[in-house]
């Protein structure tokens, strides 16, 4: 009988020792950018690169992002630095190295951590960002330039132009 107690008493604690706060709710936290990929001749249509791989200077691909054709994407950018440097190749359909074309997307923005809770911990907010590439390879063109702010990831934030 004591036992029977004994485990009815701690599954009790153990119940009511746990707080909702315990849980992180809000995933992901720190908001990725998000660019979404358009036709330079026609800047309302949507248009997927193809066998698009990405990865940040210095760095490994992206696993979610090697050789695939999509309109839009969600990177995340480096909350330790000012900015992130993303290395972008595109191909035709064939896939031929001689084919791959290059350009390097420059993303430079000011850090805020904010408070969001305690199972949470902080999130990065990324103020006064602004978008540069390198050259006119395949990217034709960026908008906007600048953003005052990204603190979520519910619609684009930049549009790319090819």
């Amino acid at each position: 009988m004591k036992k029977i107690i004994f485990l009815l008493c701690f599954i009790l604690l153990t119940n009511i020792s746990c707080e909702k706060d315990d849980f992180c709710l809000k995933n992901p936290v720190t908001p990725n950018l998000v660019i979404r990929f358009y036709d330079d001749t026609n800047n309302q249509l949507k248009k997927s690169a193809k066998l698009l791989s990405i990865w940040v200077e210095g760095k490994d691909t992206l696993t979610d992002y090697t050789s695939k054709s999509k309109d839009s994407i969600a990177i995340p950018l480096n909350s330790l630095t000012s900015e992130t440097i993303y290395n972008l190749k595109i191909n035709n359909e064939n896939g031929a190295e001689i084919d791959n074309q290059y350009s390097t997307f420059t993303i430079k923005y000011t850090t805020e951590e904010e408070y969001v809770s305690r199972s949470c911990g902080y999130r990065i907010i990324f103020n006064d960002v602004t978008f540069s590439n390198d050259d006119t390879n395949w990217i034709k063109g960026v908008t906007p330039e600048t953003l005052t702010t990204i603190e979520n990831q519910d619609a684009a934030h930049v549009q790319i132009f090819h």
